[in-house]
């Protein structure tokens, strides 16, 4: 670890290891230029450090940047400290944290709360596997959203599905004590949930268990896998059941449900990137699980590009 790189596992010690924004700076400084310095615009290692700390220039295309260009940080008004509280409570929180209760935290408004967890979501988004799931791998769907019945009708929509009329599907697949995939679909047909399981678990699993849905009827041609059939009582046959997968849509529908209330299905695939994301991470310390979510900072987010 970089010197600069500092060690804490509760929000007091943050505080202690990060008392000011030049501590913040060189703290971030220390994890996204830890193979060296780098301009944000052209590339180039040719980078002249100014003495205010905070200001670099690139010595091949002149220009003149922060650590934060580049990044979801940038044009951002707040202090980077700030922002480093905000990283504390989403990559902490087991659930997450709602907008409202990071505005009366960080004493700033609801919607610069809800713009800056979007843009930490940003980071956490669902990038390439650097390797599929494997060994025994369980795979099932979930429903996101009120009843039919209470909403307007023309708003309830029709999925075609088990009950899930007019609701937004959620498709998952699990490893046992492992990692987990999930993104938002469109549908829980036989050929959405094979393109879902064929981008995410590696042709040589184990054993993929699903219940006796009819979207899985081809899950068999490329895994081996067996079904237990719910509507019958039956719940596990042999290594094959589903309970981990559901315990984790469990864990997804608290942090949208009770932690947020409601999620938009524009938005759902963010706060599903959120929780898987901190799901696939629940076993490392608190200072590694921080610092992973600054690493993966790149990119920016424009509020006109989350609204749109």
């Amino acid at each position: 670890m970089s010197s600069k790189q500092k060690e804490f596992s509760s929000l007091l010690e943050l505080t202690r290891a990060i008392p000011d924004e030049q501590a913040a700076i060189d703290h971030f400084t220390a994890i996204r230029w830890k193979d060296g310095a780098f301009c944000p615009y052209c590339g180039s290692t040719r980078v002249y450090h100014f003495s205010n700390k905070r200001t670099h220039k690139c010595g091949d295309c002149r220009q003149r940047f922060s650590i934060k260009v580049g990044t979801i940080f940038e044009d951002s008004k707040l202090p980077l400290r700030t922002w480093m509280l905000a990283v504390w409570f989403i990559t902490s929180h087991k659930k997450g944290i709602a907008s409202t209760q990071l505005a009366k935290d960080l004493d700033v408004t609801q919607k610069t709360a809800w713009f800056m967890m979007h843009r930490l979501r940003h980071a956490a988004r669902t990038r390439s596997f650097n390797r599929p799931l494997g060994g025994e791998v369980e795979m099932d769907e979930t429903f996101i959203g009120g009843k039919a019945k209470n909403r307007h009708k023309d708003k309830r929509g029709n999925s075609g599905t088990t009950g899930g009329d007019g609701k937004a599907i959620v498709a998952g697949a699990i490893e046992r004590k492992g990692r987990v995939a999930a993104r938002v679909v469109e549908n829980v047909r036989a050929d959405t949930l094979t393109t879902f399981a064929l981008e995410t678990i590696s042709p040589n699993v184990d054993l993929v268990s699903t219940d006796k849905w009819v979207g899985y009827k081809h899950i068999s041609k490329h895994f081996p896998h067996v079904a237990v059939d719910h509507a019958d009582g039956e719940y596990v046959r042999g290594r094959a059941h589903t309970n981990t997968i559901e315990g984790y849509w469990s864990q997804l529908k608290r942090q949208i449900f009770g932690i947020h209330h409601w999620v938009s299905g524009k938005h759902l695939s963010r706060y599903v990137d959120e929780s898987t994301w901190r799901f696939n991470r629940r076993d490392i310390e608190e200072a590694p699980r921080f610092n992973a979510i600054l690493a993966e900072s790149d990119g920016r987010l424009k509020y006109r590009e989350l609204v749109s």
